[in-house]
């Protein structure tokens, strides 16, 4: 599977254009995390247990996008768009969507 933030694939011509497909996950920051990102914050510094969540809802966004491309019988995804928000009461859950279009290329 092809993916990219592109609209064209170099070299490849669009055959087919699918629809747009999305992934989305959304996941909870635990006690120990929101503890360790604040002692970060504190004194400064990158946090790791943050990027952590961040990097694996990430990608589990994009193999949703992708299984979901893979259902049409698409063989690429172009156009990806990757958002973050951050939801909660306390602002402790983390929402990742992607979007694209799945097409079919040769």
């Amino acid at each position: 599977m092809i993916l990219t933030t592109t609209n064209t694939i170099e070299g490849r011509r669009i055959v087919e254009y699918k629809q747009i497909v999305f992934g989305e996950v959304v996941a909870g920051v635990n006690f120990m995390k929101d503890f360790a990102a604040g002692l970060t914050n504190f004194f400064g510094g990158r946090s790791s247990s943050y990027e952590g969540e961040l990097m694996e809802a990430r990608d589990k966004a994009m193999l949703e996008l992708q299984s979901r491309a893979a259902a049409l019988s698409a063989n690429a995804v172009i156009g990806i768009d990757v958002d973050y928000e951050v939801l909660g009461t306390d602002n402790n859950m983390l929402m990742v969507t992607t979007s694209g279009t799945a097409v079919v290329v040769q």
